[in-house]
């Protein structure tokens, strides 16, 4: 296992930005995959941005063009940069390593609250 651990979270206003971070405990390139999840009171997990151990991404429609997931592979951290945040975006943000086959780690979530 590779934990992970999220960092970055906090209240910002409508129309703000945050840039989280995922830091592995290793290397990420152990991961097939890395996932940026979030969790809004009363909803279900949902994953909005994924970057792939090719460098590929994908995102959910609510955020494409506005969040934007990178890694720094010396660094062993991947990144969301977040823009033109709002209230919908509100939620616990959880990072998810995947070594498909193997294991995944979860880290323990940051949260992000968008209120002015």
């Amino acid at each position: 296992q590779v934990p992970v651990v999220e960092s970055g979270g906090g209240l910002v206003q409508p129309g703000g930005s945050l840039r989280l971070s995922c830091v592995a405990s290793g290397s990420i390139e152990i991961f097939n995959w890395v996932g940026w999840h979030r969790q809004a009171p009363g909803k279900q997990r949902e994953l909005v941005a994924l970057i792939s151990n090719l460098g590929s991404t994908t995102y959910v429609d609510s955020v494409e063009g506005r969040f934007t997931v990178s890694r720094d592979v010396a660094k062993n951290t991947v990144f969301l940069q977040m823009e033109r945040l709002t209230p919908e975006d509100t939620a616990v943000y959880y990072c998810n390593g995947v070594a498909a086959g193997r294991f995944d780690s979860w880290g323990q979530g940051t949260q992000v609250t968008v209120s002015s």
